[in-house]
């Protein structure tokens, strides 16, 4: 199913918020700051990244990818434009663009779970829609016609028979008695 703009605006820009919150958040976590400017670029670089593939579904194992990607472009972007003093740097994450092993884990753990929530959440949005456009379809069909009066039904019903099933064991009476002597 392929979305129209407003879905395809709409989608890129959740996209692109969870993005740019995930990556802001974890440099901040990890002691490092984050401009304006730098957020900015980050946005536009998560919009303009999503937006051509916002057309349609798209699963965990395509999201997480870009989701990743978009984190190291982030972390570069946003270790490039911090100011830092020698002091800073011993309590940040990381000296210079070489992130640490903590911080690794920690992008990984969160673009992750990330991904899962945004992959769960598509599959609900497109699930809706396509719920939504069955149910105004059923709406706006033609109904029917039909005769208020039936006629009257002059053939005798069938005769069920019983049906005989393939591999039905039938044991009547009780168990038989087994002489071992």
């Amino acid at each position: 199913m392929s979305a129209s703009v407003p879905f395809r605006l709409l989608r890129t820009s959740v996209f692109a918020v969870v993005c740019l919150a995930l990556g802001v958040g974890a440099h901040l976590f990890g002691g490092g700051t984050v401009s304006a400017n730098a957020m900015a670029g980050g946005l536009v670089a998560a919009f303009a990244v999503a937006y051509p593939l916002s057309g349609r579904e798209r699963a965990f194992g395509a999201i997480l990818p870009l989701l990743g990607g978009l984190q190291v472009v982030m972390h570069v972007a946003f270790s490039l434009a911090h100011v830092t003093s020698p002091v800073e740097v011993a309590g940040h994450g990381h000296s210079g663009l070489v992130p640490g092993l903590g911080m690794l884990v920690a992008h990984a753990w969160a673009t992750g779970l990330t991904a899962l929530w945004l992959a769960r959440g598509e599959a609900l949005f497109w699930a809706v829609l396509r719920r939504l456009a069955v149910r105004l379809l059923a709406l706006f069909r033609p109904v029917a016609s039909w005769t208020p009066f039936l006629p009257a039904c002059t053939a005798e019903p069938p005769v069920l028979r019983s049906a005989v099933l393939r591999h039905v064991v039938s044991r009547r009476g009780p168990p038989v008695l087994v002489d071992f002597g």
